[in-house]
């Protein structure tokens, strides 16, 4: 049975980020994108390990009583198995340590999947931002009361 824990990084852990961002992602944040946001006042990077294997990954910002789930990213190939809601709980529970009293993000209104997920773990819809995306998709913003 595989065993899987979530591991806290900050700035040093840029390159893992990016890297595990690209399994998730096209096109991805890359390693400067990413060593910059770890760099930044109350950003924390979130890996999931499978037998101590990087799988995946989440990063959050918490500042002045709100959190924001700035990214997540599972490999396709592994969605669906309860990776990504370990993320997001786990970016949840670091955001109320940090003091946080509600979480934002952003999600795709066509990424139904993700938008179900986010909707299982407690966030609500918040507002719209037309055409935010690359692709022209509107971003369903979402919130979760702490």
């Amino acid at each position: 049975m595989a065993s899987m824990s979530i591991q806290s990084v900050g700035a040093e852990g840029a390159a893992l980020m990016a890297a595990l961002h690209a399994c998730g992602f096209a096109p991805a944040w890359g390693e400067a994108e990413m060593l910059r946001l770890l760099a930044s006042t109350g950003v924390e990077g979130l890996v999931l390990l499978e037998n101590e294997t990087p799988l995946a990954m989440a990063l959050i910002r918490a500042i002045a009583g709100e959190s924001e789930l700035l990214t997540i990213a599972v490999p396709e190939h592994r969605r669906g198995e309860g990776l990504g809601r370990r993320l997001v709980e786990a970016g949840l529970a670091a955001a109320r340590r940090a003091g946080a009293a509600k979480m934002f993000l952003e999600v795709s209104d066509r990424n139904a999947p993700a938008e179900a997920l986010y909707r299982r773990c407690g966030f609500v819809d918040a507002g719209r931002r037309k055409a935010y995306y690359r692709d022209g998709s509107d971003a369903r913003v979402m919130t979760c009361a702490l």
